[in-house]
């Protein structure tokens, strides 16, 4: 896709959503963070309605310490991998309290350091919290970015360092919410929705769909 398509395609994303953010209802650094780390092979809609539930009782990293492990999964049993979530966020509970004085860090290294905390969970943190320009690749951006020609790329690193190379800068803070909200709604795995997608002419898919 030429730098010139690349801008457009930007510029229609935006004029429909000028103030693009996450799905994930949070209030704090801490609560976003915890729910980035739930939602790993769930939906936003599964996690909210969890932590609808858990954040007013225990939205600090004490608090959450304060349930235990047991007390926590009774919070997110509907979510997937609950198990194994639970022991991760306990974990990341425990080493922000050792480590950072029970504050969300702000920088890749130390939030990668974080149990249950991967480059893509630390590029939504880094993104949504506090304003860098990350884009964090998941499976609704690593398909939109292929099909359309924006960033091709075989790995999930490769689709992040292609967008960071050619994402205008103006547009780099909100591209990762604005891929995903396409990808999730218009764009979709199935069967995309491409007769009334707003960058149809842009995109070099060859199997686009018709409306049924």
């Amino acid at each position: 896709m030429r730098p010139k398509e690349i801008e457009e395609l930007f510029a229609r994303l935006a004029e429909l959503d000028p103030a693009p953010t996450t799905e994930l209802v949070y209030a704090t650094p801490f609560e976003l963070l915890v729910a980035v780390i739930l939602s790993a092979q769930a939906t936003d809609v599964g996690v909210n309605k969890a932590t609808r539930r858990l954040f007013p009782v225990a939205n600090t990293p004490q608090r959450i310490l304060a349930l235990g492990e047991d007390g926590l999964k009774r919070y997110i049993s509907s979510i997937g991998l609950y198990n194994a979530k639970a022991a991760n966020v306990i974990a990341m509970c425990r080493q922000l309290l050792e480590l950072h004085d029970g504050e969300v860090p702000r920088t890749r290294e130390a939030l990668e350091a974080l149990p249950g905390v991967g480059r893509k969970t630390a590029n939504v943190v880094l993104n949504t919290a506090f304003g860098e320009p990350t884009i964090a690749v998941d499976t609704h951006i690593f398909r939109v970015a292929n099909r359309t020609g924006l960033a091709p790329g075989r790995t999930v690193r490769a689709v992040e360092d292609g967008l960071l190379r050619v994402v205008p800068e103006r547009y780099r803070r909100d591209a990762h919410h604005w891929l995903i909200l396409h990808g999730r709604y218009t764009c979709k795995a199935r069967r995309p929705e491409c007769w009334r997608c707003p960058i149809r002419d842009l995109c070099r898919w060859p199997d686009k769909t018709v409306e049924p």
